[in-house]
């Protein structure tokens, strides 16, 4: 009797090593999904700190651009495209002169829509900002 007890207990059943995969297959499966969730997550993320860093600068360089004179364009930056089209939002005004009197520029504000396209001219995303134009209009005329 004892040799057959012992006999029984050697090795897995069928039962067992089938539980045993269900197990180690769940686990790989949950495993997996958490990875490639992760991974798209991290994707995302490099996508926003991209699009924000070309914001960034887009805004910098659309400081530098004076609607009133330049109303629309285009330019590369970097990897991008940007394209702006201004619109006035006000009429022209004098501007002041120091310390007195009017200014030797018309200043208007402007609506300006920016748009980036990726290199393989793709759009990417677009923003709107306001700007102040100037326009020189007057000459100036010192009294001697």
């Amino acid at each position: 009797m004892t040799r057959y007890r012992n006999r029984k207990q050697q090795g897995f059943t069928l039962i067992e090593a089938i539980v045993a995969l269900v197990l180690i297959g769940t686990t790989g499966m949950a495993l997996f999904s958490w990875i490639n969730s992760n991974i798209i997550t991290l994707n995302r993320v490099q996508e926003v700190n991209a699009m924000n860093s070309t914001t960034i600068n887009a805004l910098e360089f659309m400081g530098t651009v004076n609607p009133a004179a330049s109303p629309t364009g285009q330019v590369n930056l970097g990897s991008s495209r940007l394209e702006w089209n201004s619109t006035a939002t006000t009429p022209p005004r004098d501007g002041t002169g120091y310390p007195f009197g009017i200014g030797l520029h018309q200043l208007a504000m402007y609506q300006t829509r920016v748009t980036v396209n990726k290199a393989d001219g793709e759009f990417w995303f677009d923003f709107t900002m306001q700007q102040v134009g100037h326009k020189r209009v007057r000459e100036l005329f010192l009294d001697n």
